[in-house]
């Protein structure tokens, strides 16, 4: 008889109580993981000027390279004949 009131009324009124617990227990774990870890992010350099010394070091290096043909280099044996 208890059990059939208890299991009615928990599955009537469980949502107003979980969800105080839960929002409680979600700001407490948020700000202590805060408290603890360290979220700063160094910054970088913008991306235009990240691609831009990347192609001035690909424009440098290639001047001393050959260029070649990879079909040359990665030919297959059966090929290469």
């Amino acid at each position: 008889m208890w059990s059939r009131i208890f299991a009615r009324v928990a599955n009537k009124y469980i949502p107003y109580i979980s969800l105080p617990f839960g929002c409680v227990i979600g700001f407490i774990g948020y700000h202590l993981e805060g408290w603890i870890s360290n979220r700063y992010t160094p910054g970088t350099a913008p991306v235009n000027q990240q691609r831009e010394e990347r192609l001035l070091e690909n424009i440098d290096s290639t001047s001393i390279k050959e260029k070649h043909n990879p079909l040359e280099v990665n030919l297959s044996p059966s090929l290469s004949t």
